[in-house]
């Protein structure tokens, strides 16, 4: 169990550090109700998405993919990337180095 806050971070959407260390982050997302919406952004950090539950449509770079349970993906430094909940869940990102904003 995280000792870390529940942050909201948009309407129906929060966010959960889970583990941290300088060079490795570990976040829940939870997306609370379809069409919760991950803003576009672009961070210098490499980001990998696990799907733990829900589905989700992704926009990262030009591409835009449908993803769900079990899925999984990584986004490289600086290229935008959002999501649309289409089903209620949660996603598990990694970040390295830690997203510093985030503590």
């Amino acid at each position: 169990m995280s000792d870390f806050p529940v942050v909201s971070t948009g309407e129906n959407v929060s966010r959960q550090v889970l583990a941290d260390h300088p060079d490795l982050m570990v976040v829940a997302f939870r997306f609370d109700k379809e069409g919760a919406v991950g803003a576009l952004h672009h961070h210098p950090h490499i980001q990998s998405t696990f799907v733990k539950s829900g589905r989700f449509r992704f926009t990262v770079g030009d591409d835009v993919r449908e993803v769900g349970p079990n899925d999984s993906f990584v986004i490289p430094t600086n290229i935008p990337h959002g999501c649309v909940c289409i089903e209620p869940g949660t996603l598990i990102d990694c970040f390295t180095p830690r997203r510093e904003d985030f503590l």
